[in-house]
């Protein structure tokens, strides 16, 4: 493993992750087992410790079932078995997608976790998920049980620390007040979608986890490709991109600007997500090993505060509340 990444704690907590994280959502559906574990092979050897998956990954993501699902871990977990790299990352997954047809196949009830957690240690030939994820909050649950069936896990040793998805700020402030509560570390980071173009939870999320000393977890960083250049393309091809529909005039000026710093979309992108103080690391789904190297570029890319400031006037943020709404 590369010496060379300057590691960051995660939240509040110990514990240090790589700056980008290796996200699977694609591994045994957009990117086959041999690719995938050679993805694992070469973000391992470049210093990246955080390897990021789901239960419900493995196939296309519907609202009712998932396709597939559980084989992403079982690809992870065929990997850890064929290369005994298991103390060498920091293994993440999730519960609350459906995971079978029953009416308790899914969310966060205390029987859906504590099976949801078990079938996971199974798919990925482990004993312990170093950062277990709930993939959204589930406000139909008591925060009291769910609590108590983490505690249980922690316990138990089957999982080190919780984390959060997809949470509004008041979801984490909620979540964090009733684990204090029962004298429980709770939540160490909260994963969210967030880039230049979706800045959304700059609003209450961010702040909410800067004062609970809380990491951020960021997915999608590129936002889905839309922020990793060739718009030409991307608008005459065949099948042009529907996101482009209003963005032409940012991305032009974004990829302008980028040609200016002598970086790519890509670098800048995620770089710009790091460069906030509360991002703890950056999760990347590379389905080659391009575009591994590609975002392992980022790690290279300083932006400063006029560069900052540029990309504040391209892709203007909310604000933070209530000074974005009131007086």
């Amino acid at each position: 493993m590369s010496s060379d990444m300057a590691y960051r704690h995660l939240g509040r907590s110990g514990l240090l992750v790589s700056p980008i994280g290796l996200g699977t959502m694609g591994f045994g559906y957009l990117t086959d087992e041999m690719t995938s574990c050679a993805i694992l092979d070469a973000a391992l050897d470049a210093g990246i410790n955080l390897v990021d998956t789901a239960d419900v990954y493995g196939g296309p993501q519907t609202p009712d079932m998932a396709q597939g699902y559980g084989l992403s871990e079982e690809i992870i977990g065929r990997w850890l078995s064929r290369t005994g790299r298991r103390d060498d990352i920091v293994l993440a997954s999730k519960v609350y997608q459906p995971m079978g047809l029953g009416p308790n196949d899914r969310r966060l009830s205390a029987f859906h976790l504590r099976r949801a957690c078990d079938a996971s240690l199974r798919r990925l030939h482990t004993d312990h998920i170093d950062l277990y994820q709930m993939h959204h909050v589930d406000r139909a649950t008591p925060w009291d049980e769910i609590w108590q069936a983490m505690e249980q896990l922690v316990q138990q040793g089957k999982v080190s620390y919780v984390r959060s998805s997809n949470f509004a700020g008041w979801d984490v402030a909620t979540a964090q007040a009733v684990a204090t509560a029962r004298h429980f570390v709770g939540l160490t980071s909260e994963q969210s979608l967030y880039n230049l173009a979706v800045r959304a939870v700059e609003m209450e999320v961010i702040p909410a986890l800067r004062h609970l000393g809380i990491g951020l977890i960021a997915y999608s960083p590129l936002h889905a490709g839309l922020l990793t250049g060739g718009l030409a393309g991307a608008e005459t091809g065949s099948h042009p991109d529907p996101r482009l529909e209003g963005l032409h005039d940012r991305l032009e000026s974004y990829e302008a600007l980028c040609g200016e710093l002598g970086a790519t979309p890509t670098q800048v992108a995620v770089a710009w997500v790091l460069s906030n103080p509360v991002t703890s690391t950056a999760i990347v789904g590379p389905s080659t090993m391009a575009q591994l190297d590609a975002d392992l570029g980022a790690l290279g890319t300083h932006l400063d505060p006029a560069t900052l400031q540029a990309l504040d006037e391209i892709w203007p943020g909310p604000g933070e509340a209530p000074q974005a709404y009131a007086w």
